[in-house]
Formats: C-alpha cells, structure tokens, sequence
C-alpha cells in the first residue's frame, strides 16, 4: 500500500504538541492542533490558542520562518474533531495519563480513515497499551513517535512500533521521518522510556548520585561534563535547568517503578541526597530556565552586566560562579579528538579526572547491560545518544576510541565492570563493537549471533569518510579538497577553522573551476562540517591592515570578488550546499553560486560592519542584484523600500535563522532548495548538479546594478544619522553606514542609473580597503578575534 502524509492533526498544545505542529509546518505539511475545549470562556479555543501562542514566543523559535504559521489550525475536540477523518497522520501528545490516552485512541477509532497513520508521543507509557482494545486496521497503523524537545533543533526521533504494527507502515514512517522531517529515526523497542531518555537517567541519577557525595561544585561540573567530554555546553546542571527540574524529577520517578529488573538504574533513581535535593528545588519553586532560578540564576554584577550564580550544593543557596582549574584539564583541553583527549584525562588523576573516569566508565557499565533489553545491537544506543543529546560520540563509539579491552580493565579497577557479553567478545577475538575499514565502519557486533554483521550501504548518498584519502581526493591542502564524487560532478571541501576563507581555499577553488571546465559536468561546494564558513581570515587581515600590507590586502579581496564572479557566470552548474553559519565572505560566496541547496538549519547573512568594514567580496553588489533590481524593473518604481531593504540588511548585519527566513531576505531565490536532513545535503547537491547538466543548462547573461544616486545617498545618511542620534548606533557605525550608503547609491552619480558589476566591485574593494586604515576597524576586529564578541566603538 502507498502511504503519504498531506495532512495532518496533532492533539495537545503543550510544549511538546505545539512544537511537533510547528515542524510539521516547517516541512511543508498542514497540521490542525486540537485540544480540549475551554469550559471557562466563551471562547472554545482558548486552550488550543494559548498553547500556540506560547510555542510562538519560545526561543529558539520553532518555526523556521513566521509565514510557516498559515500552515497551522487550530481547534477543539468537541466542536472540529472531524478534521480527524481527513488526515493522513494523527499524532497524540495530550497528557501522560494511559486512561485519558485510550478514550481518545477510542474517538479516533471510529472516525480515521483506512490508511491513516496514528502514533502516540509517549515517553512513559507503553505503547501496546495505549492501542488495547482498538480495531484491527487501527493496531496496524499505529505506533509511537517520540520526539525530542524542540522537534526543530533536536535530530531524534524514536520510533516505537507494537506487535501489530504493518511492517509497510513502518517502513513508511522511517522514510517519512528521515526525508520529510529531517530526523536520525531509531527503531525502539517498547520497553520504560525506550532508549534516549533510559540511557540519560540511568546515567544521570548516577552522575547526581556521584556528585553530591564526593563534594563537587556546579561550575565544576559543568566545566567538566560538556565540550571536554565531546557534549553540548549545556553540560550537566545547565541541562537540567533548560530541561525543568520539575520535568526531570517527573521522569526520574516514573521510571523507577517501570525498571524493578534494572539494579544499576534502581540504585541511583532510589538514591537520598539526589531525592532530597530535588524535592528542596521543587519546594522553592527553582524549576529552572522557566523560572530563571535554578541550579544557576541570573543576577547583576557589581558593573550591572548580567552573570550567573551557581546553586551551593550544601548551603543550598546561590552564590558567584568560581573559575575551576584542574590539572587533568589543563593538560586535555588542546588535544584534538575527542577519543585521544578523554585518553589524556582518564590517565590523570585528580579531582576533575576522577569524575570523567566515573562518568565514563559508568556509562559503558551501564549501557552494556541493558542489551538486549532496550537494543540488540549497540547502534540504536549510540545513535540515541549522538541525536538525542547533541553528543559527538555515543557510548559504545568512544569505547571503541579507547579501546574495549584496556577500557575493561580498568573499568572493573574502578568497579564498572561491563556486561557479560562484552566479556564474551574480547574472548572470541572481537576487540571492537563496529568493525572498521580504515577510519569507516563497516559492520557491528551482533550480541546474540556473537560475530559482525555488515550495514547496509546507502546507495547513490554521498559521504565524504567514503571519499577521504582515497583515489577519489584529486587535490588538497590545509584549507580545502577536492574530491570526485562520480557521475561527473566534483566536490570542493572547506577544513578550516571555522571554514574561514584563506589563500588555500581559493587555490583549490580556483583549481576546481579549471578541472571542472575540462573534465567535469559540474561542481559542489559544501562540506559535512557544523559550518560552510564563517567569512574571511580576520587574524590575515588585521594584521596586513595593521602593517599597511595594502596590496595584499587589496589582491585578496580582488580574489575572492573575482571568485565569486567566475562562479556566477561559469559556463557549468556551480551548486553550493551551505549548512550552519555561512556568514560575511561565506554568505558572499553562496550567493553567487548557478544554485543553492541549503540545509534548513542554515544561518546566512551580511554581518561585516560588526568586524568595521562593508562586505566587499562582491555581497554589497549581491544584495543590490537580489533585493534593490527586480523593483527597478518597473515603470516608475520608488527605489526607497527595496534600497532600505538592503541597506538595513547590511547596516544591522542581519542573520537569517534559517534557511526559509534567508529566503524571505532575498539570499536563497525561488529556484534554490531547502533540504531538511542535513545529512542529505551534499547527496541532494550532487543531484542538482546533475539535474541542471541534464537540462542544458547555461549561465545567465551579465547584469547592470541599479544605483540609486545623490538624493538616495544622502536620504541613506540621514537614515543613519536618525539612528546615531536615537542612541541606537554609536558615532563609527554611523560613518561605515555612510561609506555602504555611498557604494549603494553608486558612489558620485548625480542620478539613479544602471552600472556595470565591476562598477560597484570597485567600490566595494575601496571602502574596505579605507575601512581596514582605521584604528576603530582593528580594534573591532581584534575585540572579535579575541573575545568572540562584537566592540561598540
């Protein structure tokens, strides 16, 4: 049977609910969210209403773009339930109450239609229980969703079929999950709280347990438990104020009673000074970011600038942050890879290594031993983990970094010692959990058949591990690579810090284009990195600037202008595939590609004038091309509102937070595309490459710029000048915003004409060049060198 979601219904409009409708709309899809009727207003919606609203307001924002929100309905189920007939998909997420669950699976029984899909956003229930009594045709089709919070940001989605389910539905819902949602799906089985959530509280209780006895300090923790150990900043206790103590708590004590078998779990959920210290912040109220005070709390220094205080363990009251410093530390922090440094700190002994070692080697101890219970392979668990919680490596892949067997020693040393089976392996020779070619995994250990059993290859998906020091790697350097990825289509890689663009980028670029001309249908530029590129080498051009290395300066930007050019108008498809920042020179050079294909979580835009200069690498000229033209092209327009368009753009260096909202700023164009799974994006890429050779395709023909003159000059200045005054910009962005005002209006043309490209290069390189001669532009630009923090000169 085919199934297809264009329509959907999700029930509850609490955090999570509200949520899943909004990435629904984000994906394209219409959703009605429905909820109880109000009996205390005379407006039914009321509950459904403020639910909404308040998924609006949160921050970060669930929608990706503010007119993804038309996509969304709401209603209430007394008076719009038919609207369940018609969907295609009917996601539960009312309160955790099984009773409350089966009444209203009851409802959606009678009135679904035959292939509609029903699932159930439970993270405690079992899942067989909330379809007890249903239809057959209803069992088939149902299964859990469980989402993590927020939908938009959070890659995890457990799926969790019964029994019951038809193996086409699920099969369907991985697929849909995977390409239309942009989710990492793990198929769970139904057991307490599936996989992500299980392995967070039996590792977590564990952590509070641990902490509590052996006398650390919050910040102490959190300095420990986050990058260090390949996760989030959000660490340990930040985690749980952004969470909810009340929610943490609540399904700490819901499982406890679900796992009896489970004696790790049970001898930390049961633990007293965790317990107690919960109950103490419940009573207080201290639930967290949603009361502002929790194991951290906001407050004021002595200066009036905002700090944190940290939660004293043992006086229970707030207190200022230290700046913990421990040797172990000291000696990690700069070595790269996250395998070789917890190496370092778990061979180091004090105080900070002594809780990296017992976190560590209890989450392998703990994670072993609930296989097969939870998974019956290692993968689900780290793929949880790795999606669920944004860490950099599951448990098992960092037990591989450091090696099983040695780990295992010193594990039972600690008293962790590992599961059976894991035993079991190192004896009949297997010293891995995925079996590797080179640095790529090839297969996993299978725990019941005791030997590897090979993945499944993705065919036709483009992954650069597979490309890496192969044959396949035609060119590289520090900077960048490029790769053949078949099918005729090259590949260019950025791999600098932070993708910043330096000579050896534009080396291999520039070579890519020759190669590509002769030898090639067309070209990507993307990589698998967390950022396309966050602009120019700042360090580079302070210090030219600082030692009048003006030719330098002057044939780098002449470089990248030139770059950028040879992109737009190159006589094959040249696709960029941007993803996470790709700001100022990396902004630049995506807007000059034949097509973008954009990962939906990418953040694009102009924002030099926070470093003291105007986007001179053809993006001031861009924006003039994308915003300022298409309104000149009528008859007796008024240029004002486009120009002040991009004029404000670029002034108040604006950043789209997604891929949509950069959309709705003029730097993706119709033609361009959002693709929702970020590991897809290079594979999608590729495929548009060879869709647009296929078509014939050919490069557009060169394009005058509008400049909009004298009056627009001054009419720009006087903007500015209302700014400065108002005190919403200070005196120096004041005069940059003059020297952008006067490239926009075309420098010293009397009126409003069309000019050519190079025209407003010229202009651009220019006041760059005379920006970068100013004491105040360097001292912005060290200001962002060395505290990653803009300078209000």
């Amino acid at each position: 049977m085919q199934y297809h979601i264009h329509k959907a219904v999700v029930i509850g409009s609490g955090t999570m609910g509200a949520a899943i409708a909004a990435h629904l709309a984000n994906a394209g899809i219409p959703v009605t969210l429905l909820d109880i009727a109000s009996k205390e207003s005379d407006e039914k919606n009321k509950i459904v209403m403020e639910g909404w609203d308040r998924c609006l307001k949160a921050r970060p924002a669930n929608l990706m773009s503010s007119e993804s929100k038309t996509l969304v309905r709401l209603g209430n189920l007394e008076d719009d339930f038919e609207v369940i007939a018609e969907a295609d998909w009917i996601c539960e997420a009312v309160i955790e109450n099984l009773k409350i669950k089966i009444d209203l699976m009851t409802r959606i029984d009678e009135v679904r239609k035959s292939t509609a899909i029903v699932s159930t956003n439970t993270s405690g229930i079992p899942v067989k229980d909330i379809a007890e009594g249903r239809s057959r045709g209803f069992k088939q089709h149902f299964l859990g969703t469980h989402f993590f919070n927020p939908p938009r940001y959070l890659k995890l989605l457990e799926i969790i079929p019964t029994a019951d389910t038809s193996s086409e539905v699920i099969e369907f819902f991985v697929r849909f999950g995977e390409f239309d949602l942009g989710k990492g799906v793990v198929i769970c089985k139904d057991t307490p709280n599936f996989i992500g959530n299980r392995v967070a509280f039996g590792t977590g209780a564990f952590a509070l347990d641990f902490i509590l006895n052996n006398g650390y300090t919050v910040d102490e923790v959190d300095s420990l438990t986050g990058p260090l150990m390949g996760r989030p900043k959000t660490a340990t206790f930040r985690l749980i104020d952004l969470v909810g103590v009340d929610v943490w708590d609540h399904v700490g004590k819901n499982l406890a009673p679900l796992i009896k078998h489970d004696k790790l779990g049970q001898k930390y959920l049961a633990a007293e000074k965790p317990q107690k210290l919960m109950d103490i912040l419940l009573e207080r109220k201290w639930l967290g970011n949603k009361t502002k005070v929790g194991f951290y709390k906001e407050s004021q220094g002595a200066d009036g600038k905002k700090e944190f205080h940290i939660l004293d363990l043992n006086a229970l009251e707030h207190i200022p942050a230290g700046k913990p410093r421990f040797d172990s530390v000291k000696v990690a922090k700069d070595v790269e890879g996250l395998g070789e440094r917890l190496r370092v700190l778990l061979g180091t002994d004090d105080k900070g290594s002594r809780l990296v070692k017992a976190l560590t080697y209890q989450s392998f101890q703990y994670v072993s031993t609930i296989i097969p219970e939870v998974a019956d392979t290692v993968k689900p668990i780290d793929d949880a983990i790795r999606l669920g919680f944004m860490h950099e490596a599951g448990p098992f892949e960092i037990w591989d970094m450091l090696g099983v067997k040695e780990s295992v020693k010193q594990m039972k040393k600690e008293g962790y010692a590992p599961a059976r089976w894991v035993e079991e392996m190192l004896k009949n020779g297997i010293e891995t959990f995925y079996q590797y070619k080179g640095a790529n995994k090839i297969g996993l250990y299978n725990v019941a058949k005791k030997k590897y059993v090979k993945f499944r290859k993705s065919e036709g998906f483009v992954f650069l591990k597979d490309f890496r020091s192969s044959k396949k790697e035609i060119a590289g350097n520090a900077g960048a690579s490029l790769f053949d990825v078949g099918n005729g289509v090259a590949l260019v890689e950025f791999h600098t810090k932070m993708n910043a663009l330096d000579d050896d980028i534009f080396n291999i670029t520039t070579e890519a284009l020759d190669r590509v001309e002769k030898d090639f249908d067309g070209l990507v530029i993307g990589s698998e990195g967390d950022n396309f590129s966050a602009g120019a080498n700042l360090f580079m051009v302070v210090v030219a600037a600082q030692q009048g290395m003006w030719d330098t300066l002057d044939g780098a930007i002449r470089k990248l202008q030139g770059m950028n050019m040879r992109m737009r108008y190159f006589p094959k498809p040249v696709v960029v595939a941007p993803a996470g920042l790709a700001i100022g020179g990396g902004c630049e050079v995506t807007m000059h590609a034949s097509r973008i294909v954009a990962a939906a979580e990418t953040y694009l835009g102009l924002v030099e004038l926070g470093a003291g200069v105007i986007p001179a690498g053809a993006g001031t000229k861009e924006y003039m091309r994308r915003i300022v033209n298409p309104s000149m092209r009528t008859d007796m327009a008024d240029v004002f509102p486009s120009l002040q368009r991009a004029f404000l753009q670029i002034g108040q260096a604006k950043v789209a937070t997604s891929a949509a909202e950069a959309r709705s700023m003029g730097i993706l164009g119709p033609q361009d595309r959002i693709v929702v799974n970020r590991d897809h994006l290079l594979t999608e890429a590729k495929r548009e490459v060879l869709h647009m050779s296929a078509s014939g395709y050919k490069p557009p023909a060169p394009e005058l710029i509008y400049a909009a003159g004298r009056d627009m000059y001054g009419a720009m200045k006087i903007g500015a000048w209302s700014f400065k005054e108002g005190k919403y910009i200070t005196d120096y962005d004041a005069h940059i915003a003059a020297k952008l005002a006067y490239i926009m209006a075309g420098g010293e043309l009397t009126k409003a004409q069309w000019v050519s490209e190079q025209y407003i290069l010229d202009l651009e390189r220019e006041a760059f060049l005379s920006l970068c001669g100013e004491e105040k532009t360097q001292a912005r630009m060290w200001s962002l060198l060395q505290t990653g923090k803009p300078l209000r000169n």
